[in-house]
């Protein structure tokens, strides 16, 4: 494995994570302009337990980044469960162990909070993806159903109907009466 350390991202850190972001493969290659990264990450740290993550060589530079949530839950006898998102590493650091790094520490973060799951999604066209997380355990389970809920085709805040920040009209779901 690679020599990386995982730590909960600082702000100063957002313009690298943003650079991993900016992969093809990862909506379409599109970012968040840095001031609205800010915002959003000052939000998150109101929650009480997401914390976005950054994988860091030794000499200081973010290879990878992920979110974890870790939620409690009034079912499943209180037991919380843990949700990872946006993950990402350095497409020139592939197959060095950074993601598979990164999946270890979220697991016993999940494990030490007491989670009963953890569980997370990928794009059903990511196939590379569905085996990295399948060697690390990970059971392809149920279903995993979504209402695209704006047109992502705009990343300007505030715009409407489009991006971060917009407030869309919500789609009309089958059988919602309006």
């Amino acid at each position: 494995m690679s020599a990386v350390s995982i730590r909960a991202a600082a702000r100063t850190d957002l313009p690298a994570v943003l650079k991993l972001y900016a992969q093809p493969t990862i909506d379409d290659g599109a970012i968040l302009p840095l001031e609205a990264a800010q915002a959003v990450f000052e939000r998150f740290r109101a929650y009480p337990d997401y914390t976005l993550y950054v994988a860091v060589e030794a000499g200081g530079a973010v290879v990878g980044s992920f979110a974890l949530l870790v939620m409690d839950n009034i079912g499943h006898l209180g037991a919380p469960s843990g949700l990872v998102e946006a993950v990402v590493v350095d497409p020139a650091r592939h197959r060095e162990g950074i993601g598979r790094r990164m999946m270890h520490f979220a697991l016993a973060r999940c494990r030490e909070k007491g989670c009963y799951k953890m569980a997370l999604s990928a794009n059903i066209k990511r196939d590379k993806a569905h085996a990295f997380y399948e060697s690390l355990g990970f059971e392809r389970h149920g279903y995993s159903f979504l209402v695209d809920l704006a047109d992502a085709t705009s990343v300007e805040p505030g715009a409407a109907g489009k991006g971060p920040g917009a407030h869309a009209p919500s789609p009309r779901l089958r059988g919602e009466v309006r």
